[in-house]
């Protein structure tokens, strides 16, 4: 029979154990769209595509790619995608009232400049979450960008950016909406019950202007002196232009002695007569 200090001794290290992980976030929902079931590198589970073979197109396009931004375990998540000529979605289940966080993941794959493809996502089918997303226009191409929608459920009522919905059989709708550019798409997501701090950020985007300025090797400013600085020659050899002076001096002579020499003659022979 355990000693009654150390029962609550072990109670009490349960609860701070399952106080810990409430604190990280609880998992409810995770897909990888367009592809296979992944575990990623923050043991996050994604179940393997629900709408394969009934609503979109998947896609694993983007498999010829390297995604920056994270590691090569989870370049899967982004290099698959589902995407449809008009709006679709998921059904996210919301089990118990509470603040949950949506993440969605995305990556372009296709096209190599802004204004393609632009979209938005839509909560419940009232609240839109993301507006006017270009991906490209974001973070480039084969670059993973990631939307972070907190929103809280209370009594059968969903709370998003000031707004509120009914939620019916415990269900919101998650959607991308069709728009005049191109078709709307979805790398992956998870649905977390917890707060953004729960979440795992990707690291931050290096612009290419900035990856540019790094690659560039930097000049020490005693180099870049020396550089500017004018050639200096020794002083004990003589310049080109010096070396030829006299020969120089000698041509710019000559026409003078020339003169005097046939002068001479003539004043000896005036003297004469």
């Amino acid at each position: 029979m355990l000693p009654l200090y150390f029962k609550l001794t072990i109670l009490t290290f349960i609860l701070l154990f399952l106080e810990e992980i409430h604190s990280a976030g609880q998992v409810i929902y995770a897909v990888n769209a367009g592809g296979e079931a992944h575990t990623d590198t923050n043991g996050i589970h994604f179940e393997k595509d629900p709408l394969m073979g009934q609503v979109g197109i998947a896609s694993d396009y983007g498999k010829r790619l390297l995604i920056g931004r994270v590691p090569p375990n989870d370049h899967i998540l982004y290099q698959t995608e589902r995407y449809h000529t008009s709006t679709f979605g998921y059904d996210l289940p919301v089990p118990a009232d509470g603040k949950y966080v949506l993440a969605l993941k995305f990556c372009e794959v296709y096209f190599e400049s802004p204004d393609q493809k632009v979209f938005d996502v839509v909560l419940n089918k009232e609240h839109t979450v993301v507006a006017d997303l270009d991906i490209f226009s974001k973070v480039d191409r084969g670059v993973a960008h990631d939307e972070y929608v907190p929103f809280e459920v209370h009594k059968g009522k969903l709370y998003v950016n000031g707004e509120e919905s009914d939620i019916h059989l415990n269900k919101i709708k998650l959607e991308f909406i069709k728009g005049y550019k191109d078709n709307p798409k979805i790398n992956a997501f998870y649905l977390i019950k917890g707060t953004l701090d729960d979440i795992p950020k990707l690291p931050p985007l290096i612009h290419p202007d900035s990856r540019h300025q790094q690659d560039q090797p930097t000049l020490d400013l005693d180099d870049l002196e020396e550089e500017q600085r004018p050639e200096k020659r020794p002083r004990n050899i003589p310049t080109i232009p010096e070396a030829f002076e006299p020969e120089e001096e000698s041509s710019i002579m000559l026409p003078v002695f020339i003169v005097i020499g046939a002068f001479i003659p003539i004043l000896f022979f005036l003297c004469k007569l």
